[in-house]
């Protein structure tokens, strides 16, 4: 920004609510001028909403991934080298949107920051997403197509093979960032996935801790976790699952006792809350002021599709804290939410609500 531009920003900040005449008069500049360099702020994502008003309700938000997901359910076990019967079903997916219309399902407000392609796939995810979030801040690049998911499922609908396409997302770059920066400025929560670069989780890691905004970050697979920075600290959350804990540390978890040790490391390298999901065996979970917890899984009644479940866990155990839960309460509803998504045919089950989420728990 120039000093103009800048002298702007540090208004509105000290008084949202001046009229044009009124900062054109401070500033020494002409309406017409004014009104230029304000609609050239909005252009650039400086200043969100009407005019000169900064964003007016704090918002969630997920930064990361926006797929087109296909999944194939074999309707035989699976043979190699022929080809296999099986089921095809498509619907959106990705770990940040995901989890976007989990908390939106929940009562969140929430905006989705992601890149994609001007194509048809980015079409249904917005068709399917704009309910449950705010889209205004999706960068479409015109050079690259929107990203995919292809997962092949065993009848039972445990995950043989899945194959991604997310080049896209290695333009969710520092510099798209901070064409946002009073939007990030002014998160209630950051959630970020290692779909983005290694450098965009570390400006986010920063700004978050310079600014005081909490941080989550969710890990996507176990060859990413590269992406991880090597120190923890001002990340409020760090959610991953086993794989991806040996991975990033370096280790083997199969016992309870290698568990946590594992969320202990994870503590240790700065993270508030460190979370190692362990599938039918529960989560283990910590602080430096609580310790280190098991919590058994809540069994699914039947399980359908397992896409979807680590996302759901994510979104609800990060709502119930939200909502003022304590640690342990909201990795227990975190938990439910991912039992009833396994039995839903949905990558995000269409009849959650925050009530319904209450009464579910409640009847446990």
């Amino acid at each position: 920004m120039n000093e103009k531009e800048q002298a702007i920003i540090d208004l509105i900040r000290q008084n949202p609510f001046l009229s044009q005449k009124e900062m054109a008069d401070t500033l020494t500049i002409s309406r017409p001028a004014l009104a230029n360099l304000i609609s050239g702020l909005i252009r650039q994502g400086k200043i969100a909403g009407r005019a000169y008003i900064l964003p007016e309700e704090r918002e969630i938000l997920c930064i990361g991934g926006a797929n087109v997901d296909r999944k194939f359910q074999l309707q035989q076990p699976v043979q190699l080298g022929t080809s296999n019967p099986a089921n095809a079903i498509e619907s959106v997916g990705g770990v940040a949107r995901n989890i976007a219309e989990n908390l939106g399902r929940l009562g969140h407000k929430v905006r989705l920051l992601t890149t994609a392609g001007k194509d048809a796939d980015w079409l249904a995810i917005e068709s399917a997403s704009q309910s449950f979030m705010n889209l205004q801040s999706i960068e479409q690049l015109p050079n690259h197509t929107t990203g995919s998911y292809s997962a092949i499922l065993d009848s039972s609908g445990e995950l043989i093979l899945a194959i991604a396409n997310m080049d896209v997302y290695e333009e969710l770059s520092p510099t798209y960032l901070q064409k946002h920066e009073l939007t990030l400025s002014g998160a209630t929560l950051i959630v970020v996935d290692l779909n983005c670069p290694k450098e965009t989780v570390q400006f986010l890691q920063k700004f978050a801790s310079d600014k005081q905004i909490p941080l989550a970050i969710v890990p996507v697979s176990s060859p990413k976790m590269n992406r991880l920075p090597d120190e923890l600290h001002g990340v409020t959350w760090i959610v991953c699952n086993v794989g991806e804990a040996e991975t990033y540390l370096d280790t083997k978890i199969e016992s309870s006792e290698a568990y946590q040790e594992a969320v202990l490391a994870l503590i240790a390298k700065g993270a508030k809350y460190a979370v190692i999901t362990a599938g039918s065996k529960g989560v283990y979970f910590g602080s430096a002021e609580e310790g280190v917890v098991h919590e058994p899984a809540i069994k699914a009644s039947t399980i359908v599709d397992v896409t979807g479940a680590g996302d759901a866990f994510v979104g609800a155990t990060l709502h119930g804290w939200l909502d003022g839960l304590s640690l342990h309460q909201a990795i227990q509803i975190g938990l439910l939410n991912a039992a009833r998504t396994l039995a839903s045919p949905n990558t995000v089950r269409t009849e959650l609500s925050s009530t319904r989420l209450t009464q579910e728990m409640e009847e446990l």
